[in-house]
C-alpha cells in the first residue's frame, strides 16, 4: 500500500498558466519567459477563448491583457470571480495604457497589475506571488476538507456505540437481565442521561457538518406554520411550567399561516430557540408572536431572561461558540439554526441586553 504526500505531487507539478492577449507578439514573448522559468503555459487569444479553456481545464494563474476588442480584460475578470464553480485562480491584468484604472481591476477581482512594456524580473516576480498566494490557498482548503472528512468520520464512529449503549440501557430498565435495585436505576438513569447527551450532541455535529460541506438536501413543502409552533409550544410547555414560567403564542391578523420550507429543519430551528428561550429564563414570560411584513413570515421569541451580552451577540452564531453562562452548551444549536435558516433564503436577528431579556426573531420567505 503507497501514501502519497499533497506537498510533494505539488512540488513535482509545473504551474499552469494562461496568458490572453489578442497580440501574438506579446503572448510569444510572455511564453518565452515563463518557459524558461519552468511554467507550463497555454495562451488564449481573446477573452472568449479564455473563458472557454479556463472553464474545461482551470490554471493556475491567468496573466490577462486589458485592452482587447469584444470582451477586454475586466469583464473576463468580472465572469471568472462570478463562476462559483471554479477555485480560486490568481489574475495579474497587463496593460499598455497609462489610463487603464488600477483601481477598477481591483475592484472587479484581479490580483495585480504591471504595465508594458513588461520587466522581464518584474513580471517573474510578480508570477512568483500570485502562485505562492494560490499554494497557500489550496493547502489551506486542503487542510480544511480533511478535516471536515476527519470530523465526519469521527461522528460516525461515535454514534455507533453511543447508539448501541442506549439500546442496552433500554434493555437494562425494561427489566431484560432482571430486577434493579431503586439505587442501581438511579445509577442507570444517570448513564442514560448522559449517553443520550452524548448521542444528541454527535447526532447536531454531524448536521453541522453535512450542511458546511454542502451534502445536505432540503425538502420544500408548503405547511402550516402557526401548526407547527402550537406543537412545539405544546411540547415544551411541560418544561415551562417546571419553571413558573409562562409559554404563550399569538399572531397577528396580517399572519399568514402557510409557509413554504423543509418542515423538520425548520422545526428543529423553532424548538432549539423556543428551548433555549426557557432554558435561559429563570422567571417571567416566554412569548411566542408570528406576524407577516411584505414577502417575509416573522416568528419572534421574546423572553424576560437573564439576557445576552453584546460581546456575545456578535458570536452568537458562530459554531463552537459558548456563551459564558453556566448554562450554555455546545455552541453548535444556534449555528446550526443560522445555517439552516440560511439555507431556506431567511435570517435571524436578535436583541437582548443583560438582566432584560432577549429578543429573536426569525425572517423567512412566505413563498419560494
Amino acid at each position: 500500500m503507497t501514501s502519497s504526500d499533497p506537498k510533494l505531487e505539488r512540488e513535482t507539478q509545473r504551474d499552469r498558466i494562461l496568458a490572453v492577449d489578442d497580440s501574438p507578439d506579446n503572448l510569444f514573448l510572455i511564453q518565452a519567459i515563463l518557459e524558461d522559468e519552468g511554467y507550463e503555459i497555454d495562451v488564449a487569444e481573446n477573452g472568449f477563448v479564455a473563458l472557454e479553456k479556463i472553464e474545461k481545464q482551470p490554471p493556475d494563474l491567468i496573466l490577462l491583457d486589458v485592452m482587447m476588442p469584444k470582451l477586454d480584460g475586466y469583464d473576463v475578470t468580472r465572469r471568472v470571480r462570478a463562476n462559483d464553480n471554479l477555485a480560486y485562480i490568481p489574475i495579474l491584468l497587463i496593460t499598455a495604457h497609462e489610463g487603464s484604472s488600477v483601481v477598477r481591476g481591483l475592484d472587479v477581482g484581479a490580483d495585480d497589475f504591471i504595465r508594458k512594456p513588461v520587466e522581464m524580473d518584474e513580471l517573474q516576480a510578480r508570477v512568483r506571488s500570485l502562485l505562492r498566494l494560490k499554494h497557500s490557498l489550496d493547502e489551506r482548503d486542503r487542510m480544511a476538507r480533511e478535516r471536515e472528512d476527519f470530523v465526519s468520520r469521527l461522528t460516525h464512529d461515535l454514534r455507533t456505540p453511543l447508539v448501541a449503549a442506549d439500546r442496552m440501557f433500554s434493555l437494562m430498565q425494561s427489566g431484560a437481565f432482571g430486577e434493579l435495585s431503586d439505587t442501581m436505576q438511579e445509577a442507570l438513569a444517570t448513564m442514560v442521561r448522559s449517553n443520550q447527551n452524548l448521542l444528541d450532541m454527535v447526532n447536531l455535529l454531524l448536521e453541522v457538518y453535512r450542511y458546511e460541506a454542502g451534502r445536505k438536501e432540503l425538502t420544500f413543502s408548503r405547511f402550516d406554520f402557526y401548526e407547527t409552533i402550537q406543537e412545539i409550544a405544546n411540547e415544551l410547555t411541560p418544561l415551562a411550567k417546571e419553571k413558573q414560567l409562562t409559554l404563550k403564542c399569538n399572531c397577528s391578523e396580517a399572519f399568514d399561516r402557510t409557509l413554504v420550507g423543509d418542515r423538520l429543519e425548520l422545526r428543529r430551528v423553532f424548538a432549539n430557540i423556543i428551548g433555549n428561550a426557557i432554558k435561559f429564563t429563570d422567571a417571567g414570560t416566554v412569548s411566542l408572536y408570528l406576524d407577516r411584513q411584505g414577502d417575509k413570515s416573522i416568528l419572534e421569541i421574546k423572553d424576560t431572561g437573564i439576557g445576552i451580552s453584546l460581546q456575545d451577540q456578535k458570536n452568537l452564531f458562530e459554531r463552537f461558540r459558548q456563551g459564558r453562562h453556566k448554562r450554555s452548551g455546545s455552541g453548535l444549536g444556534l449555528h446550526l439554526s443560522h445555517r439552516i435558516v440560511a439555507a431556506h433564503g431567511g435570517r435571524i436577528e436578535v436583541c437582548s441586553e443583560i438582566g432584560q431579556g432577549s429578543v429573536f426573531r426569525i425572517y423567512l420567505p412566505t413563498n419560494r
